[in-house]
């Protein structure tokens, strides 16, 4: 029998946080996961965004969180000896000259991210717009494959990593710990994306799954570290391949890949695009998002040993550092989660 602390379930951003922070503060862990390339973790285009939506609001707790995330992914950066996070700017091409009266008026008030673009043909030898752009920066890139590969690759030499899928069957609670399999643990955190959304602990937490498809394409002469946004994103991936999308359909009828979005972003791209390009990849997923579009954080009101870390929607690579760290230092008792994205928020629904 193997004895840990913590039992994680999952290694999408959630669980590579979590055990990040749970290892430099000497709690000892083990983490189940069978690599599913479905994932939605897999698949993010890793754009750290400090505004949001059509009205370019910031994003919630944006102005700590820019900070400590920068700091977060390079330090582990520096241990895994590569760079995970790279500083970029949104170029943002107005679709409409509502947008752009909107964006303009957002910068007299927030002058920190949103700057005017000061030369309205500065990118017209790649794009084709007609309404001017803005530039919101700064902005951060985070390398999702490159993170997920090499902390994984860490796990599993210091062997803490079981390559299987996990079958909550398994699981035995008991008052003071639990067993899963030859695994004795006091607490099991799960950071599985959609799993727990059907689960006996959390089924009940209003998650709203959305699916999202996105394209990645060889684009050979646009500047590779920027991001071009009108509508969809052009986001830097790798040398000359670039992520586009991506879908959020809040109705779907499966979880596959289709013609239809694959036309339409091909479309976008032809009208968008002065340059050749090359669709290489098309991928689906589904979003771990929430109806209040605030993470869940925390333990279980009836099972104390039984916690979460999931619900991160579109903003993981800001959420999932930030959170890990807050449940952490909860499991150390060290630190509280923030009420907002703590899940006795929801403990009547939880008792029931």
């Amino acid at each position: 029998m193997d004895s840990t602390e913590v039992l994680i379930i999952g290694q999408g951003l959630a669980g590579t946080w979590l055990s990040w922070w749970l290892e430099r503060a000497g709690i000892s862990f083990i983490i189940i996961d069978d690599a599913d390339i479905s994932g939605a973790s897999r698949h993010a285009a890793g754009l750290i965004n400090p505004v949001t939506g059509r009205r370019l609001v910031k994003t919630w707790l944006i102005d700590e969180m820019m900070p400590f995330t920068l700091k977060a992914y390079q330090a582990m950066g520096s241990f895994l000896q590569t760079d995970l996070i790279s500083e970029t700017t949104i170029i943002d091409f107005f679709p409409t000259v509502h947008m752009m009266q909107a964006f303009e008026e957002k910068c007299e008030s927030d002058s920190v991210y949103l700057h005017k673009g000061e030369d309205a043909s500065a990118f017209e030898f790649w794009f084709r717009y007609d309404m001017g752009w803005g530039s919101i920066r700064p902005s951060y890139l985070v390398h999702t494959e490159k993170l997920l590969s090499s902390w994984r690759g860490h796990l599993l030499k210091k062997g803490h990593l079981r390559d299987e899928r996990f079958d909550i069957s398994r699981l035995v609670l008991q008052d003071s710990f639990l067993e899963y399999a030859n695994i004795h643990a006091s607490y099991i955190i799960f950071c599985d994306g959609i799993g727990s959304a059907t689960n006996t602990f959390f089924g009940k937490l209003p998650f709203a799954l959305n699916k999202g498809e996105g394209l990645l394409a060889e684009i050979n002469d646009i500047p590779a570290n920027t991001v071009f946004k009108k509508g969809m994103s052009i986001v830097p991936w790798k040398e000359n391949i670039f992520w586009i999308g991506s879908s959020y359909q809040w109705e779907y009828s499966n979880v596959e890949i289709s013609e239809t979005f694959r036309q339409f972003a091909e479309n976008w791209l032809r009208n968008f695009l002065k340059v050749p390009f090359r669709i290489i990849d098309h991928f689906v997923a589904l979003r771990p998002a929430t109806l209040e579009r605030r993470p869940f954080v925390g333990f279980h009101p009836k099972w104390n040993k039984v916690g979460i870390l999931n619900g991160l929607g579109t903003k993981g690579c800001s959420l999932a550092p930030y959170f890990a760290a807050q449940l952490t230092g909860k499991i150390a008792r060290e630190a509280e989660i923030d009420p907002l994205a703590d899940i006795r928020r929801f403990e009547r629904i939880l008792l029931k």
